[in-house]
């Protein structure tokens, strides 16, 4: 059967199978009738990002949900991981979010909380697959105005504002947040204006298709650039749906998720707050995070790259915070899955308490040389299956031997294929890289 399900739930372009509106009414309808076969009353909450397809999917799964008599409620535009908070807090049996995260507007995708704000386990997710593989029916739209229940968009910024333990600060703070023109826009500049920041907000005007157009976490050079001529404390750039978080610190160095990582973790184990002395990060972290934290004590446990297998070790290894270098956060006290503003709470929070720049925060955080490249693929065949480029990637390895790492990886979300490779000496490395790029693209691209 074809896997529907990547790392992250279903992603393609908008309109086009499985993200026509015949699919999506397919599943919605599916996942009602999934809660009703397991004894669950079908609750189920909607939420989305900005792009201009997301009201006609939202239409269909509600369409689905109720003509099964399932109930499905509203929570417009709203990052994806206000979501999970709500479902878990306010009785709701399932959560879908509409987003594509920090992919170009022409994408969507569909993501599923289960009523524990995580993911749907992997056999559901094989039967909402079946169903949509195997409709044959085009359903037509409805038409229907949908009305957002905006209570839910204040309960959860009400609970991200009172993780602000310092209730209001008193005194000059200067904040620059790129909001992407997603999901943060909405949220993002209000919540930190009502904790006492003074806030600058970049593209935090969507229009439907400007959603992380050379913005927000995957470009932040433009607030770095703004960081600067603003004399800013710090800045913090999102992506479309808001789950994660990416840095520039005073000086208008861009910063990631192994400094959140590494800040978070020391101060946590300071107040005594870090459970088993453990974070959980994935092999995209930097060996320099691994060696910092072993200074004081912390074990850093590598878990497969996405938010779903970050989440399944930090629950094996009972930790309590975990993410990704690409800026998805976990802390798992307080939510389930990454979010990018309750992330930013965290660690304004952090250089509130020591009365310190984020610059210096982050001194202690030795990266190696480390180089990333990203090659567009036709399709995804196993690596080894292609003599050429499983000799290659072991003689890479061979070179780096124990100063070195290599991690060759397809995207759960994208048509391509990730090259990472740290080592000592980053002109060597760079060349490395990118002769695997080139045999790749010779029998995949």
């Amino acid at each position: 059967m074809n896997k529907l399900f990547g790392t992250d739930g279903i992603r393609g372009k908008a309109d086009k199978f499985p993200l026509d509106f015949s699919s999506v009414y397919t599943l919605g309808k599916t996942l009602a009738l999934l809660l009703m076969e397991k004894g669950i009353s079908p609750k189920i909450i909607i939420g989305r990002d900005t792009r201009e397809s997301g009201p006609v999917l939202e239409q269909a799964i509600i369409q689905g949900v109720e003509d099964v008599q399932g109930e499905a409620f509203s929570a417009g535009v709203i990052p994806t991981s206000a979501v999970s908070y709500l479902t878990t807090h306010f009785d709701f049996s399932a959560g879908v979010v509409i987003s594509a995260s920090h992919n170009p507007y022409e994408d969507n995708g569909i993501k599923i909380f289960s009523s524990s704000g995580m993911k749907i386990p992997q056999e559901w997710e094989h039967k909402l697959e079946k169903a949509i593989l195997t409709n044959t029916k085009e359903i037509k739209e409805v038409e229907r105005e949908i009305i957002p229940e905006s209570s839910l968009s204040r309960k959860y910024s009400e609970f991200i504002k009172s993780k602000f333990t310092f209730g209001k600060i008193e005194g000059n703070f200067k904040l620059i947040l790129d909001c992407s023109n997603g999901a943060a826009s909405f949220f993002a500049p209000g919540i930190f204006s009502d904790l006492g920041f003074e806030v600058i907000a970049l593209n935090g005007k969507p229009d439907g298709k400007n959603i992380n157009l050379d913005c927000g976490s995957l470009y932040p050079q433009g607030l770095a650039q703004a960081v600067i001529e603003n004399n800013a404390d710090m800045g913090i750039a999102y992506d479309g749906d808001a789950d994660r978080a990416l840095w520039v610190d005073d000086k208008g160095r861009l910063l990631n998720g192994d400094h959140t990582l590494y800040v978070m973790a020391g101060h946590m184990l300071d107040q005594g707050t870090l459970r088993s002395k453990c974070v959980v990060a994935t092999p995209m972290s930097n060996m320099g995070l691994e060696k910092s934290l072993k200074k004081q004590g912390i074990e850093l446990v590598r878990a497969p790259v996405g938010d779903r297998f970050v989440l399944e070790e930090m629950l094996r290894s009972k930790a309590n915070l975990g993410g990704e270098q690409s800026g998805h956060t976990i802390f798992l006290d307080d939510c389930p899955t990454g979010d990018g503003i309750l992330t930013s709470i965290k660690m304004l929070e952090v250089m509130i308490h020591r009365d310190v720049p984020l610059s210096q925060l982050v001194n202690g955080l030795e990266e190696f040389p480390q180089v990333l490249l990203t090659v567009d693929v036709c399709r995804k065949e196993d690596f080894n299956a292609y003599p050429e480029i499983k000799d290659m990637m072991r003689n890479i390895q061979k070179s780096l031997g124990s100063k070195g790492r290599l991690n060759v990886r397809y995207s759960g979300t994208e048509p391509v294929a990730r090259i990472m490779i740290e080592g000592e000496d980053h002109k060597n490395i760079t060349v490395m890289a990118d002769g695997l790029a080139q045999v790749i693209i010779k029998y995949l691209g």
